[in-house]
């Protein structure tokens, strides 16, 4: 059945008449699409990252394998939860075979998707970002052993070595990879072109630096002339960095690390650029 809204009550949302650029990954953008669209916005869907299995099993087979022997399982994106989990039905265990092991995770949105699969984390840290993992931890790790399935290669290396500072035995493993798509969807290219791009938004600094990649590859030197008037949104600390050293700036930074608050800092971004 078909639901038509009056006129006056989807102009008066505030980010009615607003086209916002998505440039999460294929197949992980409809969540954050449809939370910007309930604000009103136009949404322009442009992935910039691939997901994909890493370039070889070996080393997560052999953790699986083991999987007893250690004392945490630390998982920090939704990726490593999805492709650590089919990876661990595919060997022919499951998730009994945690019974012993603990569960970090950084976000409510990883353990949202963890509690898809029947496990519930043992701890999330209070701020959604890796660090506040290591200033919070709930126990001394000296002497631990925790198990780390991460993206095979580009991923920020702090966390571990903070804990492995600490005493911890780290075993990081590739669970997945991600890279940058060949080429740039037409309609998002076209948005960008016709200047009828508001607001871009980022969710982890590879989205940001594979959109660099993409829109100099397709639009030339020049590119960043397309973006002088279209508002530049982060979803925390560290991708805010990579904006400011590969864009220049920043417009406005999620003040809770997630894509709620992702949505509420366009939102706020949307509110000023009225008044």
């Amino acid at each position: 059945m078909l639901v038509f809204y009056p006129l006056f009550a989807v102009l008066t949302l505030p980010l009615s008449l607003k086209t916002i650029l998505v440039t999460r990954s294929a197949g992980q953008s409809s969540q954050f699409t449809k939370l910007l669209q309930q604000q009103g916005a136009n949404v322009v869907e442009m992935p910039t990252l691939e997901i994909t299995p890493p370039s070889d099993w070996q080393e997560l087979d052999n953790a699986i394998a083991r999987l007893n022997e250690f004392d945490w399982l630390i998982l920090t994106s939704g990726n490593a939860v999805e492709y650590f989990f089919e990876r661990l039905a595919s060997r022919l265990q499951d998730v009994r075979g945690l019974s012993a092991i603990k569960i970090a995770v950084v976000g409510e949105k990883t353990a949202f998707i963890l509690k898809q699969r029947g496990l519930q984390a043992d701890f999330i840290p209070p701020a959604f970002v890796a660090d506040s993992m290591v200033a919070n931890f709930p126990e001394p790790v000296s002497g631990k052993k925790l198990l780390f399935p991460r993206v095979e290669t580009g991923g920020r290396e702090v966390l571990m070595k903070e804990f492995s500072d600490q005493g911890a035995e780290v075993t990081e493993v590739a669970a997945y990879q991600s890279g940058c798509p060949v080429t740039i969807d037409p309609a998002a290219l076209a948005a960008l072109q016709n200047r009828q791009v508001d607001v871009i938004t980022f969710a982890s600094s590879k989205t940001v630096k594979y959109f660099c990649q993409l829109v100099e590859t397709s639009l030339g030197e020049a590119w960043q002339t397309y973006l002088e008037n279209v508002g530049i949104a982060s979803i925390g600390p560290q991708t805010s960095k990579t904006c400011q050293s590969l864009l220049g700036r920043v417009d406005v930074e999620a003040e809770e690390y997630t894509l709620e608050g992702l949505t509420q800092a366009v939102v706020k971004f949307a509110s000023r650029e009225v008044v």
